[in-house]
């Protein structure tokens, strides 16, 4: 008795190269460590910032200073609160950017082409399979999307047509659906399902930036009267100084970064495109206004089209023929080999495509089929299995295969392309 394939969790035989923790509720991108380096270049500055407020508020609570010079004071209690709000949004927006799905569209199982050939297990199909073995799909194709043609290529590695705005991570190992760029800051792709919480993260990290900056400003502009001379004054505010400078040097770049976001909303970007269409100079297919792109951005997030905790066998990793509601039209199996054949012929490539023809009579007579090609008889293995009832009738039948002659038989007359075989009696 066969052994039961034992099931696990499609995490647990996930071929890409994500890492999964929670029993595969957060998925991360293979560099996840680098979030951890994240959270503490966010974190650090913010805890020494509020570890200076609560010092200075000591401080005057010692001196017992009134209220009315409390409320003079810069960094006081009020900022301290907004500084720790506002560092745990920060924080949570970097988790849910590194932590979720990000749009990775599942893999096939095995290629269309593969898909095709089992489709079609007939001799005739065998025929042709031996012959046009070299047929490969094209790699791109071109579909119309709001009036415009945009090609989609094949992925060799997802074994699929790759959806619009779709494209393939060599770092993470997935196709991801509305393929922004890979964050090493974040330990994660930038897709369609964690783009916003990504623009988040950077634009609250740009304020963080600006408020630490012009409260340190403000404290040293504020504290100066109790020191003679600027370096004594730098000394004794050492953590605004420092605070000052790294703000100072971060808003360069995640607000440059934060910028350049705003704009690919605008203009309904990704980092990909803008960097390989060039759509600024021509015209965007998906742009459709701004209150409809930013809407886009943030409210139209579809669900993650894997299911990471469900049971598969261990065999199985990958599922579905092609991506599911990905908007894409494409043909069944008995259309595949004329919508090949087409491109190929249109490319210009001399592809000679036998006829075949069939003699049913015989082979509903025999309940079988023998294909001779120049001669050469087929193994009795590839042939269709004979019922139960006609077996002794196929078993003659096999023998005239192996090249036996049976002379009670009568002759069985196969139909092949005259350009190679010749009919000929067995």
């Amino acid at each position: 008795m066969a052994p039961i394939p034992k099931s696990k969790r499609l995490y647990q035989v996930w071929k890409g190269d994500n890492r999964f923790f929670c029993g595969g509720r957060c998925i991360f991108g293979p560099d996840v460590a680098s979030l951890f380096l994240s959270m503490f270049l966010i974190a650090g500055p913010i805890i020494t910032f509020s570890y200076q407020i609560i010092s200075k508020i000591r401080n005057r609570q010692k001196h017992h200073e009134d209220l009315i010079n409390e409320n003079h004071h810069v960094l006081g209690l009020p900022v301290l609160i907004v500084t720790i709000i506002v560092m745990i949004a920060d924080l949570t927006f970097l988790l849910l950017t590194s932590s979720r799905d990000p749009g990775i569209v599942p893999r096939n199982a095995q290629s269309i082409e593969s898909s095709e050939t089992s489709d079609f297990n007939t001799p005739s199909m065998e025929w042709i399979n031996g012959r046009a073995s070299q047929m490969r799909l094209p790699r791109t194709k071109d579909i119309i999307l709001n009036g415009f043609v945009i090609k989609v290529k094949y992925c060799d590695t997802c074994l699929l047509y790759r959806p619009p705005r779709t494209s393939h991570c060599s770092i993470c190992n997935n196709c991801v659906q509305k393929f922004d760029h890979h964050c090493p800051w974040v330990g994660q792709c930038i897709g369609l399902r964690n783009y916003r919480f990504f623009f988040l993260f950077i634009s609250t990290s740009t304020f963080l930036c600006i408020y630490i900056f012009t409260l340190s400003v403000v404290n040293i502009l504020q504290e100066r009267k109790h020191y003679h001379s600027f370096l004594k004054l730098v000394v004794g505010e050492i953590i605004s100084a420092i605070l000052m400078v790294y703000s100072f040097l971060s808003v360069w770049f995640v607000g440059g970064l934060t910028v350049f976001h705003l704009y690919l909303i605008c203009t309904n970007q990704t980092t990909y495109e803008n960097f390989r269409y060039h759509y600024d100079k021509k015209e965007n297919p998906f742009n459709r206004g701004i209150l409809k792109n930013f809407k886009e951005v943030f409210l139209n997030i579809p669900p993650s089209m894997n299911k990471f905790r469900a049971r598969v066998l261990d065999q199985v990793v990958e599922y579905g023929a092609l991506a599911p509601n990905m908007g894409m039209d494409i043909a069944s199996s008995t259309e595949k080999f004329d919508i090949e054949t087409a491109d190929k012929l249109e490319m210009g490539i001399n592809l000679q495509i036998p006829a075949v023809n069939l003699d049913y009579s015989s082979t509903n007579e025999n309940q079988g089929t023998i294909n001779k090609q120049k001669g050469v008889a087929l193994d009795p293995s590839d042939l269709p299995k004979i019922q139960e009832n006609n077996y002794q009738e196929s078993k003659e039948f096999k023998q005239s295969c192996t090249g036996e002659t049976e002379t009670e038989d009568e002759p069985v007359t196969v139909c092949v392309p005259d350009e190679d075989i010749q009919q000929q009696p067995i």
